[in-house]
């Protein structure tokens, strides 16, 4: 018998995977978090009962474009649904996500309607 839904958010603010897991996880979503980029990669490479990543595109080191394009060319896991996750909501910044790999974008404050809505799309 499978299990809930395992949700991976990359965020380097603890804030927003405080405030995106409590709503998840009250929704039946089981959440696991990586505050950069690099220790996402590695929870992805490790465990592959992530369904979805909620990836952050503002983050030191290596950013959201950066990290979906790498997640890209991981075997295994490259088709795995990444959902940008951004206060950057200037034109273009949409256009750039998508183009980088990832298969949905949605800005923040995340509406969380439409996160569940599309959270049921890709799961």
């Amino acid at each position: 018998m499978e299990g809930p839904d395992k949700i991976l958010i990359i965020d380097d603010d603890a804030r927003n995977i405080f405030a995106l897991t409590a709503v998840l996880k009250a929704k039946g979503f089981v959440c696991i978090s990586a505050s950069s980029a690099q220790d996402g990669l590695t929870l992805l490479a490790a465990d592959k009962t992530i369904r979805i990543v909620l990836l952050d595109i503002m983050m030191p080191d290596m950013d959201g474009y950066e990290t979906v394009t790498t997640i890209r060319k991981m075997p295994g896991i490259e088709k795995i649904p990444v959902i940008a996750v951004t206060a950057q909501a200037m034109i273009g910044d949409r256009e750039k996500a998508l183009s980088a790999g990832a298969d949905h974008y949605i800005s923040k404050p995340v509406d969380v309607d439409k996160l569940l809505y599309l959270l049921k799309q890709y799961l």
